[in-house]
């Protein structure tokens, strides 16, 4: 038998390394070990790292301060599915914080974690990739990265996974990406609806709230509204708002029905269906805020399309919207009345909130929140818009104070649909008549001030609205609004350009307030506007007119000219032709100044005696001793006048010195009054001229013809102001002369035209023209070179020879007031000319 050989064991090699167990209390140590060439050695490297940044975001930044996450960075792509499985779990859990999100967007994470999105890839791997993408997606730049590397393709694939964690991510990660546009029109092509649809049957509440929030997102774009009706999505969100159980997705599930109600066809195939009624009982029955507002932004939306407000009209949604008002939450109470401005475009709807919405709106007037007021009165605006009856609701519904408070409201949409509303109710006669009296013109100052357009366009149309009337024009003018209306007319917008010129137009319909406009600029700057083919309009020539035919002694200065509608009344003076640039002065200001060698201002003031007799008789009664008056002889005096005339007489034993200061010293009270009431200037009477004007009443009126007329007061007025002159002699009428000794004898540059005893061509012409007007003669004034001026009269022939016994058409004629006084001088002839330049 063999002998047995001892076999000896072999020792190792020389180059192995026994294994080694470490076992390692600090981040750092195993932070090195991030560098270690072994696959074993990594992953549990990154498995302790995993639970140690899982504990709390200080570990996550402890672990960034080690550089841990450049070296995980590296190892998510490696060799070893477990080292790049434990690597991205690291990476997932720290990308939640805001420094490491900084650094991974620094080394585009992305471009190594989409490849890991892969479906053979270990389902861990997809949880914690889609992990870290959620958590970056949040910035722009990394959607765009994510969005070109295409991420989005493996993301909807991975909607599918039986991993409710991957699903999870997945679909967050797509919510994200489709607030960009591209990614919207991108998820709709690679067919994203069917899994978003599959994931609202998810066990999950937060996976269905996240693919629900993503279906409203993408179906802001029509073209995935359709797709979603093709794939019965609508069925789907119907059969959630009817389910309790999912009641924390109603706000969600109507905010995406309210997008695809804006599509006509959707909107039909959701009435036919009986969806639409269900959705309004729905949203009726509701007391939940969110779902009151969200449904209400719904039917805005829809209400956009003119098909869609009918169809809505045939389910009575107005009576859903009425009730929402009626709400105790501001947000809904908004949104109710955003959709009633909506469906205002139709005209069933509108006349159906005329009769039941209009209170409840005015009521949202007096609300403390700025927001609810505006949506309010921005309702009424559309409610009241070319419909009377509505408009007659507001006003019962007291609805005109508020509104005029509105005005002085802190968001311009609210003063501006407030002032539209004032507007529309001012085209009925009383409701205008109720609105002044609220002191709407004083209200509207401030608004013409604002810097809104908008504010400043729907101002200057209600001060066109209620500006026809003279005591509102005067509101205006008192309250300081004439200023910012005539500032407006400098406006780069065009509509409130035109409406402020259509305000300056109405405004300038009484002559205070035609002269206030123009002392402020508005005559300027509307010829300025009328040379820009591209900045005049209709309004700002008819504006022009109106100034100057309200303001005829500016028309004169300007245009030389004055039609025979053109009555001249007192208070107008003629300054002669006034060069472009020139400020007109008015004639208070030309009467302050000092008196100098320049042409003499002829003024017209031919007010009766009693009308300025109130002031002077005071003193009247004193100088003459006269202090027994009846009151018949003196109808127009004044009760402090007559106190004062029957005190002195009850005084009458007293001693004269006394007496006399008693007197002085109650007619000086009196007269203080009096100059209180009357504190603007006045320019003097003219009584001269009040006596031609009544003797011509007496001797020229009475005659049968025009034609006699004209000629009688020809001849008086160039007896009054130094007969006739022969046409070779002109030179010597030595009228200059005569007027330099009047201003004189005034010292003041302004002379009443009664005073002229001796006037050429242009005195002459304005007063033939002055007392016509008085009488009814129609007959223009036309002003001339070298002083010349002359009026123009039409007549009929007296003795027709027309046609057939026709009357023939009147004819023009120069109304000779020099030469031969009388004498009539057809226009367009020889004569005619030789009158005027010769």
């Amino acid at each position: 038998m063999g002998k047995k050989v001892k076999k000896e064991v072999e020792p190792p090699p020389k180059d192995v390394f026994d294994p080694l167990l470490i076992e390692s209390k600090t981040a750092a140590t195993v932070v090195l070990m991030l560098s270690s060439p072994e696959e074993e050695v990594l992953a549990k490297a990154c498995d302790a790292l995993y639970k140690f940044a899982s504990k709390d975001d200080e570990n996550k930044v402890t672990l960034l301060g080690l550089g841990a996450v450049e070296h995980l960075y590296k190892l998510i792509s490696h060799e070893d599915p477990i080292v790049r499985r434990n690597a991205i779990m690291v990476i997932g859990i720290m990308a939640s914080n805001h420094n490491v999100k900084k650094l991974l967007r620094e080394l585009d994470v992305t471009n190594s974690l989409i490849p890991q999105l892969a479906p053979e890839e270990d389902v861990v791997i997809h949880e914690f990739a889609t992990l870290c993408l959620a958590h970056i997606a949040v910035e722009y730049t990394t959607k765009v990265q994510i969005f070109e590397q295409g991420g989005l393709e493996p993301l909807i694939k991975l909607l599918g996974s039986p991993d409710p964690d991957v699903k999870k991510n997945s679909v967050e990660c797509i919510y994200l990406l489709v607030q960009d546009f591209q990614s919207r029109a991108a998820v709709r092509a690679l067919n994203v609806i069917p899994p978003l649809l599959e994931l609202l049957k998810s066990e999950y509440p937060v996976i269905q709230l996240l693919a629900i929030k993503t279906l409203e997102v993408i179906s802001k774009d029509r073209e995935t509204r359709i797709i979603l009706g093709e794939n019965k999505g609508l069925d789907c969100l119907l059969k959630i708002l009817e389910t309790n159980e999912f009641s924390d997705l109603h706000v969600e599930a109507l905010a995406v029905l309210g997008n695809c109600l804006e599509d006509v066809h959707t909107l039909q195939l959701i009435q036919q269906t009986g969806g639409l009624k269900k959705l309004l009982s729905f949203v009726g029955g509701s007391t939940v805020p969110d779902i009151q507002k969200n449904a209400a932004k719904a039917i805005t939306k829809a209400a956009y399309d003119s098909e869609n407000r009918k169809i809505l009209n045939e389910e009575e949604v107005e009576k859903c919207l009425i009730n929402l008002l009626e709400m105790d939450n501001d947000g809904v109470k908004v949104a109710a009345s955003q959709a009633i401005s909506a469906m205002c475009e139709n005209l069933a709807s509108k006349c159906a909130f005329g009769l039941q919405g209009v209170p409840q709106l005015v009521r949202l007037l007096s609300s403390d929140n700025e927001e609810v007021k505006e949506a309010a009165v921005t309702a009424l605006a559309n409610v009241t818009a070319a419909s009377p009856s509505n408009a007659s609701a507001v006003a019962e519904a007291e609805g005109i104070e508020p509104l005029v408070n509105t005005l002085n409201a802190q968001r311009d949409g609210a003063i501006a649909n407030a002032a539209a509303v004032l507007t529309n109710l001012a085209m009925q006669e009383p409701f205008r008549v109720k609105i002044q009296s609220c002191g709407i013109m004083s209200a509207l100052a401030e608004p013409l001030r604002s810097t809104n357009s908008q504010v400043q366009s729907k101002a200057a149309f209600a001060v066109a609205a209620f500006g026809c009337d003279a005591d509102a024009r005067t509101e205006l003018r008192n309250a300081g609004g004439l200023g910012p209306l005539v500032e407006l007319l400098h406006s780069k917008n065009e509509e409130v350009r035109r409406n402020v010129c259509w305000a300056v137009m109405v405004c300038a319909s009484d002559e205070l307030t035609a002269v206030e406009l123009c002392r402020l600029g508005a005559l300027d700057i509307l010829e300025e506007i009328n040379l820009s083919t591209g900045r005049k309009n209709n309004f700002s020539e008819a504006a022009v007119e109106k100034l100057l035919d309200n303001n005829l002694s500016q028309k004169y200065s300007r245009m030389g000219y004055l039609s025979s509608s053109n009555i001249i009344t007192d208070g107008f003076y003629d300054c002669g032709q006034i060069k472009p640039g020139v400020k007109f002065l008015s004639l208070e200001e030309l009467s302050m100044q000092e008196l100098t060698d320049r042409r003499a201002i002829i003024f017209i003031n031919a007010k009766p005696r009693e009308e300025v007799c109130s002031t002077n008789i005071l003193y009247s009664f004193v100088d003459f001793g006269v202090f027994i008056i009846k009151r018949k002889d003196f109808p127009y005096l004044s009760p402090q006048i007559m106190y004062i005339v029957f005190y002195v007489r009850k005084g009458k034993g007293k001693k004269e010195e006394e007496k006399m200061k008693e007197v002085t010293k109650n007619i000086s009270k009196v007269q203080d009054e009096i100059n209180l009431e009357n504190s603007h200037w006045l320019p003097p009477p003219d009584f001269i001229l009040l006596d031609y004007i009544n003797d011509v009443s007496k001797t020229i009126l009475p005659l049968t013809t025009t034609r006699e007329q004209v000629v009688a007061l020809a001849q008086f007025v160039a007896d009054k102001m130094g007969g006739p002159t022969e046409r070779d002699k002109l030179h010597d009428f030595n009228w200059e002369l005569h007027i330099s000794e009047i201003e004189f004898e005034l010292k003041c540059n302004v002379v009443p035209i009664g005073k002229v005893k001796k006037g050429t061509f242009y005195h002459r012409a304005l007063l033939f023209k002055v007392i016509a007007d008085r009488i009814g003669i129609g007959c223009s004034l036309v002003r001339g070179k070298y002083n010349r001026a002359w009026n123009e009269v039409k007549l009929v022939d007296d003795s027709p020879q027309g046609i057939a016994g026709l009357l023939l058409p009147p004819q023009e004629y120069i109304v000779d007031l020099m030469f031969e006084p009388g004498f009539l001088i057809k226009q367009g002839s020889a004569e005619a000319d030789q009158y005027k330049y010769i």
